[in-house]
């Protein structure tokens, strides 16, 4: 007899038509496959049958086609297909809509924001180029503001450029930007309190709102003579200082040139084998080649001790690792932002009410939460906020962290990971815990200010992002994504958003371009703004954002992506002022040169429509084609 037993997570399941339809298709395979076991040999037929006959298939045009977006600009071959799905892309084509946001950072902008003067020169210069939307940094990594906050120190100097402390910024850009017919957005970064390069912020003070990561402490064994296990200092290419553990050397030219007399260096291969023994002065002068997934292991002292006695040609080391959990300022080298825990309830209240305030003071038009509306990372957060939540959630004392996963570690210290018992129902914990916060977010603006837009920034390669816990996708979305399981499609929060913006921030523009050029065609700003425009399926607006330093600040490749933006996503954002845009304003100019042109989202009510729509599609049996996933590149936009 076959038994089918449902899984804890369907039970579990907020939306109990999920947990009908797993039993349905479970039940569907069940009679499926009694049919089969049931089948006798006089009921099956001899053969089965194939389709023999020719086919004739009616040739179609090439879905490449020359296209201009901005007719100013020289027209470039677009993927008129993969850009032409989806109610908001055809409603803003038809009515002429198009996003043409300016991005300001608030540090890398501090100088150029510091006085009313500045200011109003600035939105004049943004409007005469053609772009009808601000996105103002005001809360970056950091933590600290540029407006007066009760919750948050204001910043007055970064890097040399000062803020006045009785200057306001944000009022001053709010006037500036009204009045030259510019709808601003502000920006906010939700789970970052903090910057590792100049060790400021919130999260410095308050180490308790920092994540906790699940590092490692890798060591090494030998079955040879002498001491088994040795400590691995926990980065590659980086000289040790201490007897009591081993550096790690993946590029030879990153092994010191002067090493002391009792140093020893070892050459593993993948596997662990020792390739050779060396003493460790004469590492860089005989230059051994490093085999692929391999390593140098170098040590002083004891380490020095270790590798004479238990790495010698021929012995086998293994490579190991046990749990360390730390706090992020422990491992400045990981990142930049020093993030905070979305657990720990005094952080994400807190969040809230800095968005509260905000509102409250200020008319903007919208608000986005910038990059860091995730998680630091796969390892992160493993607090007690964390672990008493999920272990709440499964209903069961974990074995910690091994019921979610466990590192491995490799000679080249690369890392992999061994999925626990619970691991799939942790990436949607993660991602429900940053759900369930936009959706407060949401709140909030409904609340203080309901003529205020929402939105989100984030990268566009969508397949890093359940690493981050952040699922921007519509609960709708369907892809063939290994994550994307009928449990995490209910943690998308696309549908909380009236405007996305996707970091499409690569020097390619279009998959055409990385076609001739024998590239992948996933890192183009077109296949980038492709798979996000499919991925939020019609219920926000999506908006492709460019950088002009991933661009080298080239005016014809900024033309050529402008075109890409425009094409697969309903507009474009700029990222940044900071980048050298003096030399590029006339390339705005030129794109943006007509009569004024609106974004969709200054249209009151039409999202709403396109929302409407779609759903009476859905209603009447739609059925989406698949979407195309061209793979990105890790870390673009982030």
């Amino acid at each position: 007899m076959v038994r089918f037993r449902c899984s804890a997570s369907v039970r579990a399941s907020p939306r109990p038509e999920c947990g009908v339809l797993h039993n349905r298709a479970m039940l569907a395979h069940a009679l499926g496959l009694a049919a089969a076991l049931s089948l006798t040999e006089a009921d099956a037929p001899n053969k089965p049958s194939y389709p023999t006959l020719p086919i004739r298939i009616a040739p179609r045009p090439s879905r490449f086609q020359l296209g201009t977006p901005f007719p100013n600009l020289p027209p470039i071959l677009l993927d008129t297909e993969g850009n032409g799905y989806g109610l908001a892309q055809q409603t803003a084509r038809a009515r002429q809509l198009q996003a043409r946001i300016l991005w300001i950072d608030a540090t890398a902008n501090l100088g150029r924001v510091n006085s009313r003067e500045k200011i109003d020169e600035l939105a004049r210069r943004i409007a005469a180029a053609g772009f009808n939307t601000v996105a103002f940094d005001v809360k970056p990594i950091v933590g600290k503001t540029l407006y007066p906050s009760r919750l948050a120190p204001k910043m007055t100097e970064w890097r040399g450029n000062r803020l006045p402390e009785d200057f306001d910024p944000l009022a001053a850009m709010v006037e500036a930007c009204h009045r030259e017919g510019l709808s601003l957005f502000v920006s906010l970064n939700a789970f970052s309190e903090g910057h590792r390069d100049v060790e400021q912020g919130l999260a410095y003070l308050k180490p308790e709102w920092q994540t906790v990561l699940y590092d490692i402490e890798g060591s090494v064994r030998s079955s040879a003579g002498g001491r088994s296990t040795f400590r691995l200092m926990d980065r590659p290419n980086a000289m040790t200082t201490l007897e009591d553990q081993l550096a790690v050397f993946t590029d030879l030219s990153r092994v010191p040139t002067r090493l002391n007399g009792d140093s020893k260096a070892a050459v593993v291969d993948a596997k662990g084998q020792v390739i050779a023994q060396l003493e460790g002065s004469v590492v860089r002068s005989q230059a051994p080649a490093i085999p692929s997934g391999g390593s140098i292991l170098v040590g002083i002292g004891r380490g020095a001790e270790f590798l004479r006695a238990s790495a010698r040609a021929g012995d086998r080391l293994s490579f190991e690792c046990k749990p360390d959990f730390v706090p992020i300022t422990r491992r400045p080298w990981q990142q930049v932002p020093v993030m905070v825990s979305p657990h720990n309830p005094e952080v994400r209240r807190r969040a809230l009410e800095v968005l509260s305030e905000l509102l409250t003071n200020y008319e903007v038009d919208g608000v986005l939460y910038d990059d860091r509306l995730r998680y630091a990372g796969l390892n992160g957060d493993f607090s007690d906020w964390a672990r008493s939540e999920f272990e709440a959630l499964v209903g069961e004392k974990l074995q910690w962290p091994d019921d979610v996963f466990r590192w491995t570690l490799q000679p080249d210290l690369t890392r992999g990971i061994v999925p626990g018992k619970w691991y799939d129902a942790w990436l949607v914990f993660r991602a429900q815990t940053i759900r369930n916060w936009v959706a407060e977010a949401r709140d909030v603006v409904e609340r203080v200010r309901p003529s205020a837009l929402f939105g989100v920034y984030a990268g566009s390669w969508y397949g890093e992002y359940v690493n981050l816990g952040s699922n921007y996708a519509a609960t709708t979305a369907q892809a063939g994504f290994r994550f994307l399981t009928p449990q995490y499609q209910q943690t998308g929060f696309a549908d909380l958003l009236d405007v996305f913006i996707a970091g499409c921030y690569y020097p390619s523009a279009t998959i055409a371009e990385a076609m001739e050029a024998g590239q992948p065609t996933g890192t183009t700003v077109e296949a980038a703004g492709q798979l996000v425009n499919r991925l939020v399926d019609d219920q926000a607006w999506v908006y492709a954002g460019l950088s002009i330093e991933a661009l080298g600040g080239d005016r014809l490749r900024l033309q050529r992506a402008l075109q890409a933006a425009a094409a697969s996503s309903q507009g474009v954002m700029v990222f940044d002022l900071s980048h050298n845009i003096d030399r590029v304003w006339g390339v705005f100019q030129q794109a943006f040169a007509g009569p004024k042109v609106k974004a969709p989202h200054q249209v009151p009510g039409l999202l709403a429509d396109v929302r409407r729509r779609k759903k009476l599609l859905r209603q009447e049996g739609m059925r989406e084609p698949a979407i195309v996933i061209n793979p990105g590149s890790a870390g673009t936009g982030l």
